[in-house]
């Protein structure tokens, strides 16, 4: 599980997408695939996250699962349950998550949708990759400067000395490379 966001602006429920987002379509394990459709349907939503009694996330369900574990598989979706066919312990994010550990972590994991949950393990929101691609490069190279600038702002006596040491380098080859 990735460490919780330090910087301010970098954890998950600090991004614009967070607050926007509808509330998941969330169903009990004991739903049919048939009416899990119907509501992905309904609201143009690619997944389903399945919760227990206490909205806590047990499973998911995505269009993919159901392609190839219903239609694929000539099963009924009228009786089949979506605890049949979810992918039960998925990989849940804490809304104080780094976004840029989660984005890591879909990319080489390759999963598109990622349930975030509050501090009591509660259901609030789902990433898509798309939400991630949103996080774009020029908010990437200005975090990146901000560290850098942290970073050297703090450790500046070091930068001097090691700049001063590779000055002396270079004017010595050149010196050295004129005299021979």
């Amino acid at each position: 599980m990735p460490e919780e966001g330090e910087r301010p602006g970098t954890r998950l429920m600090d991004r614009p997408e967070y607050k926007s987002k509808p509330r998941p379509l969330t169903r009990g394990p004991d739903a049919t695939v048939s009416e899990a459709v119907a509501a992905m349907s309904d609201k143009n939503y690619g997944s389903v996250i399945i919760c227990d009694g206490d909205e806590k996330v047990i499973g998911v369900v995505t269009e993919r699962d159901i392609m190839r574990k219903i239609v694929g598989a000539g099963r009924d979706a009228t009786t089949t349950k979506l605890s049949e066919i979810m992918t039960s312990e998925p990989r849940l994010a804490r809304e104080t998550d780094d976004m840029v550990d989660w984005l890591r972590i879909m990319s080489n994991e390759r999963f598109r949708r990622l349930p975030v949950v509050d501090e009591d393990g509660r259901i609030k929101a789902v990433f898509t990759q798309g939400d991630f691609v949103s996080y774009t490069w020029p908010d990437l190279i200005h975090q990146m400067r901000s560290m850098a600038t942290a970073t050297v702002g703090r450790n500046w006596p070091y930068f001097l000395i090691g700049g001063g040491i590779a000055l002396y380098s270079i004017v010595m080859v050149i010196v050295i490379g004129v005299i021979n």
